[in-house]
Formats: structure tokens, sequence, C-alpha cells
């Protein structure tokens, strides 16, 4: 059944892909123009996104996120559970979730698509640590992938997929493997661990980082999160791994474990890097609760 939205909200973010978003801003203002049914906001500071967005939701309305994962992000954590539906137009430096949600055409060139979209439920990530709580729809890593994402951030000057191949030999020149203490509840079983781990990731997409294809079994509407740890291992083997990321052959490596599970606790003893779709959350310590949320969203 075809959705016929009071209203479609575009919340455009020309911050995103380092600022070369904001190329397509008379663009989208053309595109959007005319149509008696849809506004179009325009970010102007971190985390506005997600205020246009608990300030426009209500039920009926379709919420666009115009940016990359980190602005999906936003909208995600404003709107979640409130019973609006979010749609994507890619305009980031990575674009991972859509290439889950919609791989054979994630690029579209306009967006008059999204008016005649069907919407389906998928499910999401929550995580819970110290007195807070976050959402997150694709991603969430701890440790060598936080430090990329934080690296990321601070690389402006390569555009793209090229920004996370730079930042992963950066951050792995000095980096050691974070001990965590993970306990991961599965289908039917407990897995538990206490040991360094190189890498650490949870998933709810496939892909990460533009072309790493860290959860190739990832379905987004199983009520399930997908796992993926590499154990120690010495560094210069790390670039192995990273071929076989790129091609999603890690996942019966004997130093990989990768299950599918309902939730997720994690132990950090000292500080560390997280991220969730890209976005960083520095500083972390102590426990973090990470579950899934089976459906808890409505997409385009």
């Amino acid at each position: 059944m075809m959705n016929n939205f009071l209203r479609y909200i575009f919340i455009f973010n020309p911050a995103a892909d380092k600022g070369r978003a904001s190329r397509k801003t008379e663009w989208l203002k053309a595109q959007v123009s005319g149509r008696t049914d849809s506004a179009l906001f325009t970010t102007t500071y971190a985390g506005h996104a997600g205020d246009i967005a608990r300030s426009e939701k209500r039920e009926g309305i379709c919420i666009i996120a115009c940016g990359g994962d980190g602005t999906l992000h936003d909208v995600v954590n404003a709107v979640a559970g409130e019973g609006v539906t979010i749609g994507i137009v890619p305009l980031g430096s990575a674009n991972d979730f859509i290439k889950t949600l919609h791989p054979q055409n994630s690029l579209h060139s306009g967006i008059t698509h999204l008016f005649e979209a069907k919407n389906r439920s998928v499910d999401i990530g929550s995580v819970s640590y110290d007195t807070d709580h976050r959402f997150f729809i694709n991603s969430l890593g701890i440790g060598f992938t936080g430090r990329v994402a934080k690296s990321v951030k601070r690389t402006s000057w390569l555009k793209g997929e090229l920004g996370y191949v730079y930042a992963l030999f950066r951050v792995l020149f000095d980096y050691k493997p974070l001990t965590m203490g993970i306990k991961i509840t599965l289908e039917d079983s407990f897995l538990e661990l206490h040991e360094p781990v190189f890498a650490f990731s949870v998933l709810n997409g496939k892909i990460e980082g533009g072309k790493f294809r860290i959860a190739p079994d990832a379905e987004l509407s199983d009520g399930l999160l997908d796992v993926c740890i590499l154990k120690a291992v010495p560094k210069h083997e790390f670039f192995r791994y990273v071929y076989k990321y790129l091609f999603g052959i890690h996942i019966t490596d004997p130093q990989v474990i990768y299950c599918k599970a309902k939730a997720v606790e994690v132990m950090l003893e000292n500080p560390d890097v997280m991220h969730m779709d890209g976005e960083v959350y520095d500083g972390m310590c102590g426990r973090i609760m990470i579950s899934v949320v089976s459906k808890g969203l409505q997409v385009l």
C-alpha cells in the first residue's frame, strides 16, 4: 500500500561530506519547491537535524534526512518510537545504511521516488551507558573503529571513502588491542569473553566505512544484531583482515567471532572511543548495554 503523507519534512545538512553537500543546496531547493505537501529545513549547527525533527514530529509526517549517516543518526534519535517514517537522500561521505536498505539503487538522481515509496519496518540498536541512552540504525564500534571514526572527522581534506581508508591506516600505526569484557545474549544461549580485542563492532546493516562488509549476513528486520569481533592479532596480520572485511569473507576466520545477538553487554576498564553510525562518543568507560529494538522504526 502506498503512503499518502500529509507532509514531507526535508532536513538538509550542508555540512555533510565534509561540507561538500552544500553544493547540492540549489538542486535540493529546486526539487522541493512547488510542492504543497513538502517543506525544506537547512541545518546550521551540530545536532540541528535532531532539533528540527523533534519540533516537527507527529503522526503522518515523513522526515527525510538529506545528508550522511550522521544526519540520519540525529533524526533517528529524535523520532524513534514516535510513529514517524524516515526517508533518506544520501549526501554523505559513506552513506552506509542505505546500501543495505536499498543496495541496487542507493544513489538516486532525484527525490521524486520518495513520494511514491512504500515504507517498511526495520530494527534499530539501543545503547545505554552512564545515565545516557542513544539509538543507532546502522552500526556501533568500540576501540579500533571508534578511533577510525574520530580520525575521519578530523580529516577534512580527503573525500568520501578515501577518508576512511586513510583513517584506518593512521589509527593502525600505534594501535594496541583493547581489553574488553563482553557478554553476548544469543538467541538461545550466552557467550562471554574477557580478553584483548582488536576490533569490536555491532551492526544492524551490512556495511561500514563505505565499502567494508563487516556484517555480510545482517538483515534489517530479523530482530537481531550482528556482532563481529576480531580477536587480538599481530598488527602486521591486520592487512589481510582489511581485505577480508572488504568482501565479507572474514566471518569464518578462526580469529573472528561472528554471531547474531539479542543483546550485548560491554565492560571497558579504561576510557576509549565509541562510534554510532559514524558519530563519535569519546571517553567511554564502564558498562555499555546494547540491545535490539525489533522493527522499531519505519523507513521509506
